[in-house]
């Protein structure tokens, strides 16, 4: 991973939509519901929930980068209802705010590792607060930790040949250069 002793990569998980805080700008208010993270220091994933998220905060502020998908609109932003500590200052890869950048639009995770890894996500969003809600803890780490497991190798795969690719309105695959 070049010369950083320690990436994290992070995902996070919330407790309610945007229509329940009154719209996108309102992130901070979502609540955090689980939170995983993977450190290249340490070989393994961590798992959060509100009841340890200053941990998390505190594992964020001490990785030599960060690496995650929409974490700097989203996750950050969340973490925000919790902490006044400036992570999106923090050395970030945000993948998502990378291809935007070089499209012009926003391609979802999915989509993206489906068409560069042939693996997709298990599930999404609202069925995350959905097991939030029913308090099915173990299938929602499950599914965020799949989901940071995919950015990992995803981010591994564009730093080793150069792009990703992603699949556009017509279901063709297209190539996208990346340099992480």
């Amino acid at each position: 991973m070049g010369g950083e002793s320690n990436v994290v990569f992070f995902d996070l998980e919330t407790q309610r939509d945007f229509n329940e805080v009154g719209g996108r700008s309102h992130i901070r208010r979502m609540g955090l519901s689980v939170a995983v993270t993977y450190s290249t220091a340490t070989g393994q994933f961590r798992h959060y929930t509100e009841a340890n998220v200053a941990e998390l905060v505190k594992e964020l502020q001490e990785a030599d980068l960060v690496v995650g998908y929409n974490i700097l609109n989203f996750d950050y932003e969340v973490l925000r209802g919790y902490t006044d500590a400036p992570l999106a200052q923090r050395p970030t890869v945000d993948l998502l705010m990378h291809l935007y950048q070089r499209l012009g639009f926003r391609v979802a995770l999915d989509n993206v590792a489906e068409a560069t890894l042939g693996e997709g996500k298990t599930a999404d969003g609202l069925q995350a607060i959905r097991w939030w809600r029913e308090g099915k803890i173990g299938e929602l780490l499950a599914y965020c930790q799949q989901d940071v497991e995919v950015t990992r190798k995803l981010y591994e795969f564009g730093r080793r040949h150069k792009y990703v690719q992603y699949r556009d309105r017509n279901f063709r695959v297209q190539r996208v250069l990346v340099n992480w």
